[in-house]
Formats: C-alpha cells, sequence, structure tokens
C-alpha cells in the first residue's frame, strides 16, 4: 500500500456503517422544489410544529443573561430534578435526580450507554425492522449484532418468547424501543414485564428507547420504570433513553437524556466529559420551561391533532392498497407494507417523487426484514396537506 492511499483509508468499521438512503431522496425533492415543484414532505421523521413558545422564550432569557458557560457533565441539576419530578407526577416513578443523565441528544444518551457497556465480544439484540443508527451505534464500538425479524404478529416488536429463543452466550444487552419508529407500535405493558423479568435473569441489560413516550393514542403513555415499579421488579438492569425532540418538538436544540443505575454513572460522566463534555447550555435553561403546565398545554393539544391525521391517514391507506395489519399507537409513523403495488419500495418511493411530488422513506433504511415490501409515511403534516397527498397517491397509483 502506498503511502497516498494509507492515508486515504478508513476504519474497517465504516464498510458496515450506511448513509440514510431517504437522505438522497430528501436532496432530490429538494432540488425538485428549486424547480418549482410542489412536493410534499412525509419522508422526515421530525414533528412540523415549533418548539413551544414557552420553550423559546426560557432559551432567548438564557442567552440575554448571559448564561452560556459549560455546565456539568451529566448536565444541569436544576434539569435532572425536573424530570425526575415529571416521572413522578406523571407516573408515579420514584426517581434519584442523580439517577438522570442530560445528553446531546437521545443519540448522545445511546452513544453513552453502548460506549460503557459493550466490547468487542458483547452483542446487542434488537428487532429488524428499526431505527438503523440504533445498530450503527454498536458498529462504532466494534460490538456484535444480534437484528433479529419480527413481523405484524408482535407489532413488529420483540416478545419475551423471541428473546429468549434467540438468547447467545454473548448477548450483553436487549434494546427495545416502545414506540417505535418505522413502525409506531408498542410494548404492551404485561409483555414488558416478562421481558424485564427475562433480561434479568440472565444477567444482561435492557435499554428501552422511550423517544416517542408523550406521543401516544388510545392508551395511556407509561414507562418500563413505572411497569417495574407496578410488578416489584428491580431495575438496576434497566436503562430508559428519552429525547426532547420528538414528544417536545425540539429537534434542533439536541437535548435528550438517559436514565441509569447508579453503578453506572460513573463510566456515563468520564464518557461524556471526553466525547461531548455537555449539552448545550442553552438548550438545558431552555428544557427547563418544557415541563411548565402552559407547554404541556400546547404539547397535549398537538399530540390530539398528531391522533386525527393518524385516523384520518390510517384508512386511507389501506383503501389505496398499502396493507397496515397493526394499527400503531404511537409515534407519527405508518409502517406499510406495499408488496402488492410495487416489487421494489426503493424504486417506488423514486417515482412518486418524481412523478407525483410525494416524499416517503423506503424500507431499506430499516433493516434487512424484507425491505423491498416496505415503505414509511410520516404523518408530520396537516390534514389538508395529507388529503392532497392520498389524491395525488391514487391517481399515481392508477397510472
Amino acid at each position: 500500500m502506498s503511502q497516498s492511499s494509507r492515508f486515504k483509508s478508513l476504519a474497517p468499521r465504516m464498510k458496515n456503517i450506511q448513509p440514510f438512503h431517504v437522505m438522497a431522496l430528501l436532496g432530490e425533492a429538494r432540488k425538485l422544489q428549486q424547480q418549482g415543484r410542489d412536493i410534499i414532505h412525509l419522508e422526515v421523521g421530525e414533528p412540523d410544529f415549533n418548539t413551544p413558545q414557552p420553550i423559546i422564550d426560557a432559551g432567548i432569557a438564557a442567552l440575554q443573561q448571559g448564561d452560556i458557560h459549560y455546565t456539568p457533565s451529566l448536565g444541569l441539576m436544576a434539569l435532572r430534578q425536573a424530570i425526575a419530578a415529571d416521572y413522578q407526577q406523571r407516573f408515579q416513578v420514584a426517581l434519584s435526580a442523580s439517577r438522570v443523565v442530560i445528553t446531546p441528544g437521545a443519540s448522545g444518551a445511546l452513544l453513552l450507554i453502548i460506549g460503557a457497556l459493550i466490547g468487542a465480544d458483547d452483542s446487542v439484540m434488537l428487532a429488524d425492522p428499526g431505527y438503523p443508527c440504533n445498530q450503527n451505534f454498536v458498529r462504532f464500538v466494534d460490538g456484535q449484532i444480534q437484528a433479529i425479524a419480527v413481523d405484524e404478529y408482535t407489532a413488529y416488536q420483540l416478545t419475551a418468547e423471541i428473546i429468549e429463543q434467540n438468547w447467545q452466550s454473548n448477548t450483553k444487552v436487549v434494546l427495545i424501543a416502545s414506540p417505535a419508529n418505522p413502525t409506531g407500535t408498542l410494548v404492551s405493558a404485561e409483555e414488558m414485564a416478562k421481558i424485564i423479568e427475562l433480561v434479568k435473569a440472565r444477567g444482561a441489560y435492557l435499554i428501552v428507547d422511550e423517544i416517542y413516550q408523550g406521543l401516544v393514542y388510545d392508551i395511556e403513555a407509561s414507562t418500563a420504570l413505572q411497569i417495574a415499579q407496578n410488578n416489584s421488579q428491580s431495575n438496576e438492569h434497566l436503562i430508559i433513553i428519552n429525547s426532547f425532540s420528538k414528544y417536545f418538538q425540539m429537534t434542533g436544540w439536541r437535548m435528550g437524556w438517559c436514565i441509569v443505575p447508579e453503578h453506572l454513572l460513573q463510566a456515563c460522566d468520564h464518557l461524556a466529559q471526553n466525547l461531548f463534555l455537555a449539552a448545550p447550555t442553552t438548550a438545558q435553561r431552555a428544557a427547563l420551561a418544557a415541563f411548565e403546565p402552559q407547554t404541556f398545554e400546547i404539547l397535549e393539544q398537538r399530540r390530539r391533532i398528531f391522533q386525527e391525521r393518524r385516523d384520518f391517514l390510517y384508512p386511507e391507506l389501506k383503501v389505496l392498497g398499502f396493507k397496515l395489519p397493526v394499527k400503531p399507537q404511537g409515534a407519527f409513523y405508518f409502517y406499510c407494507d406495499c408488496s402488492e403495488l410495487t416489487e421494489n419500495s426503493m424504486r417506488f418511493t423514486q417515482q412518486l417523487l418524481q412523478q407525483s411530488g410525494i416524499a416517503i422513506t423506503p424500507g431499506i433504511d430499516f433493516g434487512k426484514n424484507h425491505p423491498e415490501r416496505f415503505v414509511r409515511f410520516a404523518y408530520t403534516r396537516d390534514i389538508p396537506v395529507l388529503e392532497q397527498a392520498v389524491e395525488r397517491l391514487d391517481k399515481f397509483l392508477k397510472g
């Protein structure tokens, strides 16, 4: 190998870390917009609402007061206490604020946890389909991945039975998302209790991704901590990941948190100091306003709007020929089986964008479990826009 090629070579892990295919689609959509085309964006996993005004006001006040200096690596104690108090108020979970770690987004939280727990010989079990970055965090630390294919019979979720059937000697972490991206489905309280008990018995850790926790429909929002507490289960092996991005609509502020056992706090502290020092100070100050009553009033109103959108689009997609065997109860996604409409979901999304001006996400972004059969719709647009999307889809499918 020549000296110049050596300098250009990448670490072997990069061979397995793929970009979001939807980003290329998004780039093409923006080009079409620049050409004057009207594009309906149903591909991006981001709320279309602006951050609630009380949060914005708190951020502005922090800037005006000059509150721009580093915080402790684990986050502002006032914010950690506010999060702990929220768990007590909404879920009746007694939680020490010391166990709350503030991070730059939920991705920062997962980076800390995976970095603290996973080595080259350790494996993480998770569902396929699922959020692809979760696998890439494992690859980043050279860990091993057990991506388990799941289907509509378990609402595209891992179950205690599936976990037990696929357990390996090196399985160290099981990662569950409830509600999940891309499917919007939940793990029931009964099933979650079984999973908590099983993973504990196996001497492993359970990470529960709850970043869409507040965006739940038809049932009350809950947390795995509440389920463990209600079933008198210990939680020293239970880790919760959450975010201010989705329910609180603070995507660009880059704020998240995790709740970890006491024995992992020092490792998280050391990693945070070295990886990102601390979450953004202004964003932390702004996030304190997320727990004010007036903010929750805004958020609950918006949650109901998301539910109205879900209830509008769900039957329309079925009439158009998309298969939706499980009605999602959370997040803002439909993961649709489009196999009766196309043999290649990637090509389908490209044609739909070019011919009808609708941008959706191909299944290839969410795993290897028959991705050619699936597409994801994000109902992050107002109902009149969704109505227009349905009209365009109908025309597109009728050729």
